[in-house]
Order: structure tokens, then C-alpha cells, then sequence
């Protein structure tokens, strides 16, 4: 893996050598990660792997025609090679109206801020094997786990460089460290399993292995004997683990090029409230030490936090600069890439907490269905028809009564971004981030 100036350099090297072969514009990536993990079971380690990989990203421009590859090519003549190979690609390629960089007056001038994401911290595979080898002792321990389905602990860095030909050239690394347990929960045919991790860029910011495998352990015993409820109209909670989805088929909806597609049940909102008054949706990308913070995008623009959705009115899409022409707005500084050409998605996404707690969200109605665990993807982009499979408790006056599963949950996406009303409980540990939310009606029936 190279040092972030030298992937920097050969960034910038890619985009010089597709100009000088007679490219009108080019852009550039190189993407690399090294990872050490260590993976254990009942006491015994199980597995030791460590993976390198580097990849070049390689796009260019004649007029309103493109082309772009991605290879793990990297001496003089592979490039050469890859470059010619794109001209002719490139000479090939139908008109594309929406072809292009990014607007040039957009682009980044200063240098990007230090948002604290690498740890020099090194971490060898023997402290790993300890922290699995914890993590899977404080699951097993948890009074009504029967056995462990294996813990494991790893360490990661990367590095990604982009260059355009009008005028950007940027990089940043990271670090990061996880922990992982799962623990199976009762006996014979009533055994249940569960799961927990927990990352971080920097090794300090973890949970203990002793708190990941506490968690996973008592997930799996609450969720053994599970009982059916009947079907009908009933208030729903969203656990935070589960309530990131929701977040996840908002970012879809508001993606430009879903949007530009037409493919969105969202297309025609823009301006409108589509959550209730006081709910805000955030994406940072500027927060210290994110999971997903970087301190410019996919095309070299820069980033702000910015409110996608502001008092429940929808503000902005997610648009790279093809789908943003396609829209006729600029590009909203929400470019992803690796290799490959550049997409849109969120950084760090998170709906604003509210303000009754989840004890206060679980009693304000008499009945309702916690689900802690979704299955499946039935959920369609057009319409925003949604009917997943769930399991999860009943809740009565505020107490959980017991574990239910082999359900479904079904409503509408709209319906449910309107009605939705987020908990007090909102913490940082994800790239998407939410609170407990509850629903107050969703149609509930076997799986």
C-alpha cells in the first residue's frame, strides 16, 4: 500500500498520461486497504487472514464521450496500456449530454481538514486473539447462552487519492479497529442467536471485548421462547440497530440518479414536508473521528454538514455531477468513488434525536411490537411499498411481555416517514445513526 503522497502522485500521473494520449479532460483514483483479523471459536482460534489489496481508477473524456476501467495494474506500460485501451473505449462510446467533471469553479482550493481518522496505533494479530478470545468468554457467560458462534477482532488502514486534469489533487488515510461476538441462546429446537460489534477508526474509541460480548450474549437469551401475536393494525418501535433501515431507503429515495431515473417514490418532493414538523435528517461528513468523515468528495468538491431534511421538509438530494446535470442543480458534494466512476451516497446520516425517551416511546401505547431484527428486502423504490420480515418483543403498558418472531411488518415508506417520531436515545456508532423510533401504525402478520 502506498504512502498517501505517493498514491497522490500516481493520481496525478494517471490524469497526465490520459491527457498527453489526447484526452480532453481525465480524472483519477487510487483505493487501497490492508486488514489483519483474527476469528475464534470456543476458546480455540479458528482463523488468521490478512488481505492487501490496491486498485487503480482510470476516467476520461473525448468531447461528450467517456470511458473508464479499473485494474490493479500499476508499472509504466500497464498504464500506457490501460490509457490507450481507454482512448479507443472512449472513441467508441456513444454522446452523453451529462458526461463530465465536476464544474471546475466548485472544486476544493485549501486543503482538506485533519478530521482525526488515523490511529498509528499498531495492532499485532496476538492482541487481537486476546480481545476475540474476551469478547467470546463474556458472551458465553451470560446466564442462559448454551454456546458461542465464534468472536473475532481486526485492524484495517486505507488510503484513497484523487486527481482531476482541471485542478484537484487529494488524499486521505484511516485506520480502523473491530470487535465482534455471537452467542446461541436455549436448548435443543428453542435455540436462539444473536450477534454484536462494535468499530472505531481509533483502537481507544471500542468498547471493551467484554462489553461486545456481553451484549451478544444477552441479545440471544432475551430472544428465546419466542411467542406468535396476532395479526392486524399496531404501533411499532424501531430499535436504533434496526431504525438505521429506514434511514438507508431514505438516502435510496433521494439519490439523484435513482431521482433522475424516475425510480424514486420521492421524485416529486423536493420542497415538501415528508416528515413531521420538527424532524431533522443530518448528514456530516466534517464529524471528528466518523465512521464514514472525509474532508472532500468523490469529484473533489468540498463537504459541509448540510439538513437533507429540515423541520420535515425534504431540502436537498444526494447528486454526483452526471445525475445533478440530468436535475439541473449542481453537484451537492455527496460523491463517493473507489475504483470505479463516481456515485452518490451519505456520509455520516443521522435523524436528530427527539424528545421522549425509549421508556416513554414503549408506553405510549398500550400494545405495540419492539423489533429488533429485520429479513429480507421487500421493499420497492417506485412506490415505497414496504413489507419485511421481523422479529423482536411484545410490549404492553411499557414491559416487555416476551420475544416474538416469524413475522412481518407492512405499510408505506410515505405513510411511515410521516407519522415516525424518533426517541431521545440517539448515539454515534455507526456511519448511520438513529434513535429509537416508533411508527404508530404498521399492518403486523405472519412471516
Amino acid at each position: 500500500m502506498k504512502s498517501p503522497q505517493d498514491a497522490r502522485n500516481l493520481a496525478e500521473s494517471l490524469v497526465d498520461r490520459a491527457l498527453k494520449a489526447g484526452a480532453d479532460a481525465a480524472d483519477a483514483a487510487y483505493v487501497a486497504k490492508q486488514s489483519t483479523e483474527v476469528e475464534i471459536r470456543d476458546g480455540a482460534l479458528e482463523d488468521v487472514s490478512r488481505s492487501e489489496g490496491e486498485k487503480i481508477g482510470i476516467r476520461l473524456f473525448i468531447g461528450q464521450k467517456s470511458a473508464s476501467v479499473s485494474a490493479s495494474a500499476f508499472s509504466a506500460d500497464d498504464q500506457r496500456e490501460l490509457i490507450d485501451r481507454l482512448m479507443a473505449m472512449a472513441a467508441e462510446a456513444p454522446e452523453d449530454p451529462y458526461a463530465g467533471l465536476a464544474p471546475q469553479d466548485m472544486l476544493l482550493k485549501e486543503t482538506p481538514p485533519d478530521l482525526d481518522l488515523n490511529d498509528s496505533r499498531q495492532v499485532d494479530p496476538a492482541l487481537l486473539k486476546e480481545r476475540a478470545l474476551d469478547a467470546e468468554a463474556a458472551a458465553v457467560a451470560v446466564s442462559g447462552v448454551a454456546k458461542s458462534t465464534g468472536a473475532s477482532a481486526s485492524t484495517s488502514s486505507s488510503v484513497t487519492a484523487i486527481a482531476t486534469s482541471h485542478g484537484f489533487s487529494g488524499t486521505h488515510n484511516s485506520s480502523g479497529h473491530s470487535v465482534a461476538a455471537g452467542a446461541i441462546a436455549g436448548e435443543g429446537s428453542a435455540m436462539e442467536r444473536d450477534s454484536y460489534w462494535h468499530s472505531a477508526h481509533h483502537f481507544d474509541d471500542l468498547e471493551s471485548p467484554a462489553q461486545v460480548g456481553r451484549e451478544a450474549g444477552e441479545r440471544a437469551a432475551a430472544r428465546v421462547g419466542p411467542k406468535k401475536i396476532g395479526k392486524g393494525v399496531m404501533p411499532v418501535l424501531y430499535d436504533p440497530r434496526v431504525a438505521t433501515s429506514l434511514l438507508s431507503h431514505l438516502s435510496g429515495a433521494i439519490n439523484g440518479a435513482a431521482v433522475a431515473r424516475r425510480t424514486s417514490f420521492l421524485q416529486e418532493k423536493m420542497g415538501e414536508r415528508i416528515f413531521a414538523e420538527g424532524i431533522n435528517i443530518i448528514d456530516d461528513p466534517l464529524r471528528l473521528r466518523g465512521l464514514r468523515s472525509h474532508g472532500f468528495d468523490g469529484e473533489g468538491l468540498p463537504v459541509a454538514k448540510m439538513a437533507m431534511v429540515e423541520d420535515g421538509v425534504l431540502k436537498s438530494w444526494f447528486a454526483a455531477s452526471a445525475a445533478a446535470k440530468q436535475l439541473g442543480i449542481s453537484p451537492t458534494g455527496h460523491a463517493v468513488r473507489g475504483s470505479g466512476s463516481p456515485g452518490a451516497a451519505p456520509s455520516n446520516f443521522y435523524i436528530e434525536a427527539g424528545t421522549r425517551s425509549r421508556a416513554e416511546l414503549l408506553a405510549a401505547h398500550p400494545r405495540c411490537l419492539l423489533v429488533t431484527e429485520l429479513i429480507g428486502q421487500g421493499i420497492n423504490g417506485v412506490t415505497g411499498d414496504y413489507s419485511r420480515g421481523a422479529a423482536g418483543f411484545l410490549v404492553e403498558h411499557g414491559e416487555i411481555i416476551h420475544p416474538v418472531s416469524e413475522i412481518t411488518v407492512a405499510s408505506n415508506l410515505i405513510q411511515m416517514f410521516a407519522s415516525l417520531e424518533p426517541g431521545s436515545d440517539l448515539e454515534f456508532c455507526r456511519g448511520i445513526d438513529a434513535p429509537t423510533i416508533l411508527i404508530p401504525e404498521m399492518t403486523v402478520g405472519s412471516a
